[in-house]
């Protein structure tokens, strides 16, 4: 059976995934096999493993930390909003249904055998497991039969690092308020402290430190600072409000959809030295850029009417009939099609037919079945010919495209839809071979007269390998990792 440490939070967005993913490459970089596991994930950016299962993009990205191939097991339940108050609910990388809040609360503890199982199947092929709690274990309505936080960890007998975030402020109280809301059996399997997104001198926290230290008698093992690191986001839709839109020469705008779902899509896009990725969500922020994504979403029909009502949808249309650059991926681009039917109710409570954008000349019927499935095949028009793509699909519902395809994929089967400057494809992450990204900035380049050659491309797998080498070397830095490692091993 692997070792194992668990980190959980004062709260969501406190740097659970980041720290996880750290340490794997960390232990990694050490000469140990470690793998991350949640047992429970809520998010809309999810990924298709090798084998067609669907699993959280964060616990991809650890994975990737750490060298090793995504699996489904890392990441055994899946929660993917469709509403306010409801989930579809993925076990073991498959959907099971769609369940309310309240109904999901009943049955979730009848998914301990499905998360017993696969940690012990991942034990078995590892040294270490890291794993990540969600939320915060001290969230007391939530505590009867918790499935993710401390509930996993007495489950799994593993020893827990609890990190707060000092710049939201009120680390102390975070960190202090947490631990004496636990049961005294949790405040013992709390092994050490952490604090997290530093700015500053470290100096000037020693003094609090101590105090922390006297308070909850449990030590302290690092302040890590903010860290200028550029990996994927777990969430779908706070982080965007973090994106940064750098000055760069070429301009691409990505609608943010209310229920925008897999933007990790993009990620490689935002790493190009060309491209300048911003995100928009009404028309006063369009503006007239170099191209336009349409991303996923899941709820697609009622994204769709949402663009209608706000007035993007009519500046989108005058956009593709200027000639700029507008690209669809799987929600969008059904949106960009003539029409949507629901006759089964796949994404609402009653049947229905409206019009997409007719900018593609395709027709999408929803149906129950999803389809999960990794592709690889080769992008067809002017100008992304030839790019190889490497990619999955996540979506419900069947498109029937005319015209020209977008790409070619294995087994002779095409995939998309083109008119113009307009394009459409089932393909989550279509940019992440890199050829396609090239591609585009290429083609972009041309229209505005810029010299591509100005910027040297770096691979989009090169430029995450970097990106994890410095989250790893910042957080060794500033842990104690010896103390880390006497808590994995249980001699401390």
């Amino acid at each position: 059976m692997a070792k194992r440490i668990m980190i959980q939070g004062t709260m969501s967005g406190v740097g659970k995934s980041l720290l996880c993913a750290a340490l794997c490459r960390v232990f990694a970089q050490d000469g140990l096999r470690a793998a991350p596991f949640k047992s429970q994930n809520m998010a809309l950016n999810s990924y298709v493993t090798q084998d067609n299962l669907e699993m959280g993009r964060a616990q991809v990205m650890q994975a990737q930390c750490a060298g090793i191939e995504p699996d489904a097991r890392m990441n055994p339940v899946l929660l993917k909003p469709c509403s306010d108050t409801g989930s579809q609910v993925i076990v073991n990388g498959r959907p099971i249904g769609n369940m309310s809040a309240a109904e999901y609360y009943k049955f979730k503890t009848a998914l301990i055998p499905d998360i017993k199982a696969a940690f012990k199947s991942l034990s078995d092929d590892y040294d270490v497991i890291v794993i990540e709690g969600a939320g915060s274990p001290a969230e007391i309505n939530l505590k009867q039969n918790d499935i993710v936080n401390m509930g996993l960890a007495k489950m799994l007998d593993a020893p827990v690092l609890l990190v707060g975030d000092i710049d939201r402020g009120g680390v102390f109280a975070q960190l202090y308020g947490t631990i004496a809301l636990l049961e005294k059996d949790e405040r013992e399997r709390i092994k050490g402290l952490i604090i997290n997104k530093f700015r500053g001198d470290v100096e000037i926290l020693r003094p609090g430190l101590s105090t922390l230290e006297q308070k909850t008698d449990i030590p302290v093992l690092g302040v890590v600072p903010c860290l200028n690191i550029d990996v994927d986001d777990e969430d779908s839709l706070a982080p965007l409000l973090g994106k940064r839109y750098h000055e760069k020469p070429l301009d691409v705008a990505v609608v943010r959809l209310p229920r925008i779902s897999n933007f990790t899509d993009f990620a490689p896009l935002e790493a190009h030295a060309l491209l300048g990725v911003r995100y928009v969500k009404r028309v006063d922020e369009l503006g007239e850029p170099d191209a336009l994504i349409l991303p996923g979403t899941k709820s697609t029909v009622d994204d769709l009417l949402w663009l209608r009502q706000n007035g993007l949808e009519a500046a989108i249309k005058k956009l593709a009939a200027k000639g700029v650059t507008v690209l669809g991926i799987c929600g969008g681009y059904q949106m960009l099609g003539r029409t949507l039917s629901d006759p089964g109710m796949t994404e609402g409570n009653a049947p229905r037919t409206v019009n997409g954008m007719d900018l593609l000349p395709a027709d999408t019927v929803f149906c129950g079945g999803k389809t999960l499935t990794r592709v690889h095949g080769i992008a067809l028009p002017h100008p992304f010919s030839g790019a190889e793509i490497d990619a999955y699909e996540i979506h419900a519902g069947r498109t029937n495209a005319q015209g020209e395809p977008f790409c070619l994929l294995d087994g002779n089967k095409n995939d998309g839809c083109v008119c113009g400057s307009v394009y459409g494809t089932y393909m989550h992450g279509l940019f992440d071979t890199g050829e396609l990204t090239e591609a585009l900035a290429k083609a972009l380049c041309a229209k505005r007269g810029i010299d591509y050659n100005a910027a040297a491309p770096v691979s989009r797998a090169e430029y995450l390998n970097r990106q994890y080498n410095l989250l790893a070397d910042g957080v060794r830095k500033s842990l104690d990792m010896d103390s880390v490692y006497r808590i994995l091993n249980k001699t401390e």
